[in-house]
């Protein structure tokens, strides 16, 4: 059996990951990592797998079956995904809910026009979270869903403070509101805010000279990321920063509070507790780009999210095995 093949657009901490989940599925392999900076700097402990400019990627459309983009969302997948799509299936994590829309939008006409698929936002939210949204509204249509995240570091909200001037490393935690917790589990049916569900917590090295003030200040008033939610800024030194917050947790769950038919309580819960964040959203990301594969050999084209494809398609597992081992 011919294997899928997988390329890898960034290298960092999920690019790296996704280099692992390849590994874990013996009907993938991994061609080749693309990346922004000079190959020869770029370690992948790998004799078989390359290391290229991103501007090479081009050479490889018949090498390569699937890119996965490990780029951040806030500056990296909005370009990187429609201009990979051009020649590509490809699947991203981008995770700025608001935008999602206007991104799917401009990644389906890319894909569209070069008859390719390109699998966007999944990860464990979007993407695992989002399809247990779904099911609890389908299910229990009378009632409402509540998503927490945390305790945990994320890495789109540290990638977007290590982004702003004068900030030379950071990390930002959500932390979940017990007290709003506590409620939904108790089958209330409150009406939180997001500023009322999360508070945020972000840990800062600063460039030498840099202005506290004004960094704090363009933290806290970031939109979609910070501006709505209850936002604490540290400011630490380097050696904090590496020895009390090199890990990557996360977490979080999906609670939908409802009733059924005579009125009786119900409560559906998918929770998430995780040790390396981005180990584990790369997992997924590799999962979908078995999909995307699969969803490309059809003749199918565009854009897709979780909510498009069936689970079916992530198992290397046939349709026969499936329904006599899991159904």
């Amino acid at each position: 059996m011919s294997k899928i093949r997988i390329g890898i657009i960034g290298y960092g901490n999920l690019g790296r990951g996704v280099q692992l989940a390849v590994k874990q599925n013996p009907d993938m392999e991994l061609v080749g990592v693309f990346t922004r900076r000079d190959p020869s700097t770029v370690q992948v402990n790998d004799a078989s797998v390359g290391v290229f400019l991103v501007e090479q990627a081009i050479d490889f459309q018949d090498k390569i079956d699937v890119m996965i983009l490990c780029g951040g969302s806030a500056k990296d997948l909005p370009e990187q995904t429609p201009q990979i799509a051009q020649n590509f299936h490809t699947v991203d994590s981008f995770d700025t809910h608001a935008l999602i829309p206007e991104f799917f939008d401009k990644v389906d006409k890319a894909a569209k026009a070069s008859n390719k698929i390109s699998v966007i936002s999944v990860g464990w939210d979007p993407g695992l979270f989002s399809l247990n949204r779904l099911l609890g509204e389908v299910v229990l249509p009378q009632g409402n869903t509540y998503t927490f995240w945390g305790d945990g570091l994320s890495q789109g909200h540290s990638d977007a403070v290590r982004r702003i001037e004068g900030v030379k490393n950071a990390v930002q935690y959500t932390l979940p509101v017990k007290e709003a917790v506590d409620r939904v589990r108790n089958g209330e049916h409150p009406t939180l805010s997001t500023r009322e569900k999360h508070t945020r917590e972000c840990f800062v090295v600063l460039e030498d000279g840099a202005n506290q003030e004004v960094v704090e200040r363009q933290i806290v008033t970031m939109p979609n990321y910070f501006a709505d939610y209850d936002t604490t800024v540290h400011f630490i030194s380097e050696e904090e920063l590496q020895q009390n917050h090199s890990g990557m947790p996360h977490g979080g769950f999906v609670i939908r509070s409802g009733e059924s038919g005579s009125k009786e309580k119900q409560l559906m819960e998918f929770s998430l507790k995780l040790e390396s964040n981005p180990n584990f959203t790369s997992s997924v990301l590799v999962a979908y780009a078995r999909a995307a594969y699969r969803l490309g050999q059809t003749g199918q084209s565009g854009a897709k999210t979780a909510f498009d494809i069936p689970f079916g398609l992530l198992s290397p597992k046939s349709a026969e095995q499936l329904r006599a081992e899991l159904l």
